[in-house]
């Protein structure tokens, strides 16, 4: 029996239990019921006793070590929030750009575990890892911002947000001290090969040597992203096995104990280079249990080595549990130690195949085995399926592993010798482009992904585990039970992708798309479709990302028509990312320019992705399908929201009108400048304020569906009296951050 492996992973089943499933309050009583029933084990037979034992001495313990890091950690850094203080900040890694100045993970002076992250200005950027910051802040519980509760922060340990509210001051701190190494040493990497490569190439080998995507390009990211391959820049095994297999072929495998020693500080220092991620830090535990095992004379058991990782992570930050990048990475390896092994027995039947064809069939094996665990928790929280992901993997891997090596030497040759490198340089970046090259082929293949907006998909999921589930149970060992499965999981996928597509043949289709605090409404008519405002003010939601799952699970290939009311980020953020998952014919812009400048932006994008701009100076009416879409100028002056575009689309007797952020006053000069008929359904303008929909818009329009597009905020959208007006007006208010997605069918058939 494994009885460490039964240990660490009742351990990491209650801590699991603990922070998804049970209240603060009921840690130390289930604590108290693990532990009598550890007691009551002794009584049991001998055969049964040790695993009742290990899995009530783990559960136990988890649930006691839960309730104690929240009173030891977390629970002294509470009492700060919602409060301003001045304090000393010591920097735990190198600041990053926000839009308003910088942001720092810090520790608080006087606080040794927890952490919080400190939003400062511009001048932040020039600190180094170790210095102090000292300053007066207002402090925000990380876990709760407003009403939506957030994982995000106390999964990485940090507790508090820190804004600065006064003029900070600046120390040296232990920013020489060698625990800072590791990061001087990936911000050393970057600076070389931002010297040496430029655009996705430079991105790109940055990403799979040090974990920071952040120089990859929207293209780049959401090629990937489609065609199944960003785990490739996720630092994990594969890139810790790179290191391994480097050390191997310096030392040599047969100088076990020299090999093993320098391994693991080899890997601790990479571990502290890329951030400690969960999936890092996994395969960095699971390389040691691997290096160790013959030094003491044991085999290595690969359940044993991933239950150890799981609970030495959660025993340093038991909020780790809601990591995402936890939960791929170790549903991820657990599908390989699992699945893998008993694929590839099963495709090659045993025999002798040749060294490519067994390559393939251990590609593809390690692909699917990765994929058993992950794709569920991909849906839960991204809402994707990438069919090609098998394919896609098949051809880029063993590039990724080229590039990884041929990166490092380049990046080392660089540090002294900068022509060397340049030509060195130029192997990883034509391995970059084929990679690349390879994803974004795969992303424009019809149907290379399904997407969760179609409702039907969750329920085809459960059927397909529940087939596979029983063919491994009934039919093991007969070929035939799995073929009929693949059959059978095919035609009814493609049954399930067309049901979701029927679900959109009205007239006219509207969805307003829960993309938070922002704005983003889809109408279809016919095969066509229209797009007004991409944009979320919640740095959450990429509405780029829900409108393009939306519209390719309705089917839609190439978005026809995208309209932008106006400039402000929370109607136009996403739509950099949107340029980048679809095909956009024509762009309607407002012809006067913002305050802020992202009009630029916007153009730049749409002249990058070939999508043809059109601005409109007058009334403008656009057919699409069985629709017209009216399109109004701007009528107003003072600032962004007033200078903004409005559009009534109408199908027969029935229309859906909406006008962005406009107030009252415009609305009013909208109504006097253009005759606009009554409106069926009524997206509310900026999103519920009071300074918008107002009684003499409701009165020309006449209403019976209201629509609020809104998420958690700090300005009291939608606004009682917004409400107030439109429930006199006899609407029925449908709102997203209460309903989620709203559909509407106009001139149903």
């Amino acid at each position: 029996m494994r009885k460490l492996a039964v240990f660490t992973g009742a351990f990491a089943l209650g801590v699991f239990a603990a922070q998804y499933l049970l209240p603060e309050n009921y840690l130390l009583p289930g604590c108290a019921v693990f532990l009598a029933l550890f007691g009551v084990g002794w009584l049991l037979p001998k055969e049964k006793r040790l695993r009742v034992l290990l899995v009530c001495a783990g559960l136990s313990l988890s649930l006691g070590y839960d309730w104690l890091y929240i009173q030891a950690v977390q629970g002294p850094m509470l009492p700060l929030a919602d409060t301003e203080q001045t304090l000393t900040m010591t920097l735990c890694d190198y600041p990053v750009e926000t839009g308003w100045g910088a942001k720092v993970t810090v520790r608080l002076e006087g606080f040794s575990r927890g952490k919080a992250v400190y939003y400062g200005g511009g001048q932040l950027l020039q600190l180094c890892p170790g210095q102090t910051v000292t300053d007066k802040v207002r402090l925000q519980n990380a876990a709760h911002i407003r009403e939506d509760e957030v994982t995000a922060f106390t999964s990485k340990g940090v507790f508090l947000l820190a804004y600065s509210k006064g003029e900070a001051a600046y120390g040296v701190g232990t920013m020489d001290s060698p625990r800072w190494w590791p990061l001087r040493t990936g911000k050393a990497m970057r600076g070389v090969i931002s010297s040496l490569l430029e655009g996705d190439a430079a991105g790109f080998l940055v990403a799979i040597l040090t974990g920071d995507t952040s120089g990859l390009s929207e293209q780049g990211r959401a090629a990937l992203s489609e065609a199944g391959l960003s785990h490739i820049l996720a630092v994990s095994g594969m890139h810790c096995g790179y290191l391994y297999a480097l050390a191997a072929l310096l030392i040599g495998r047969h100088r076990r104990r020299l090999l093993s020693a320098c391994t693991m500080a080899l890997l601790a220092f990479y571990a502290l280079l890329t951030g400690c991620s969960p999936s890092v830090l996994r395969s960095c535990v699971m390389l040691a249990f691997l290096l160790l095992a013959p030094l003491a004379q044991r085999d290595n058991d690969g359940p044993t080595a991933i239950s150890c990782a799981l609970f030495l992570i959660l025993l340093a930050n038991p909020f780790a549990a809601c990591s995402v990048s936890l939960q791929l990475s170790f549903a991820a390896m657990a599908g390989i130690l699992w699945l893998t092994p008993k694929l590839y027995r099963f495709l090659t039947a045993e025999r002798k195949l040749g060294r490519a064809l067994c390559f393939l069939i251990s590609s593809f094996s390690a692909t699917m085995g990765a994929l058993v665990f992950t794709v569920p928790v991909s849906a839960c929280y991204f809402g994707i399926l990438v069919l090609v992901s098998p394919v896609s993997n098949l051809l880029c891997l063993w590039a990724a592993g080229l590039v990884f090596f041929s990166g490092l030497l380049t990046v080392g040759v660089g540090a002294f010798f900068p022509p060397i490198a340049r030509l060195l340089g130029i192997f990883p970046a034509l391995l970059i482009r084929y990679i690349l090259g390879v994803a974004e082929g795969m992303a424009h293949l019809p149907y290379h992904a399904v997407y969760f907006s179609n409702p039907y998909l969750k329920f085809w999921l459960a059927y397909v585990y529940i087939l596979f589930a029983l063919a491994y149970f009934f039919g093991k060992k007969v070929r035939r039970t799995y073929a009929v499965a693949v059959l059978l999981a095919s035609l009814t996928l493609v049954m399930t992708v067309k049901l979701g597509e029927l679900r959109y043949q009205s007239g006219l289709d509207a969805i307003v798309l829960d993309v938070g605090q922002g704005q983003s409404v889809l109408l279809k008519s016919g095969e066509e479709f229209v797009l007004v405002d991409c944009g979320s003010g919640s740095s959450w939601c990429d509405a780029g990302d829900i409108a393009s799952r939306q519209l390719r699970s309705m089917g839609c290939r190439t978005l026809d028509y995208l309209l932008l009311t106006h400039y402000d980020n929370d109607h136009i953020s996403g739509v950099e990312g949107l340029l980048a998952r679809m095909d956009v014919k024509t762009l309607l812009l407002s012809p006067l320019e913002d305050d802020s400048g992202l009009q630029a932006q916007v153009l730049s994008a749409a002249k990058a992705c070939g999508v043809k701009v059109k601005i409109i100076r007058s009334q403008d009416h656009i057919r699409f399908g069985e629709t017209t879409l009216t399109v109004y100028p701007p009528v107003g002056e003072k600032d962004d929201n007033q200078r903004g575009l409005s559009a009534l689309a109408m199908s027969g007797t029935e229309s859906i009108f909406i006008t962005g952020d406009m107030s009252c006053r415009t609305e009013e000069a909208l109504l006097e400048a253009y005759t606009i008929p009554g409106a069926s359904v009524l997206v509310a303008g900026h999103h519920g304020a009071k300074s918008s929909t107002s009684e003499v818009l409701l009165e020309a329009l006449r209403p019976k569906i209201a629509c609020i597009s809104v998420g958690s905020n700090s300005y009291g959208h939608p606004a009682e009296a917004t409400l107030q007006r439109l429930a006199k007006q006899g609407c029925s208010i449908y709102r997203t951050d209460l309903h989620g997605d709203i559909h509407i069918s106009l001139n149903e058939r």
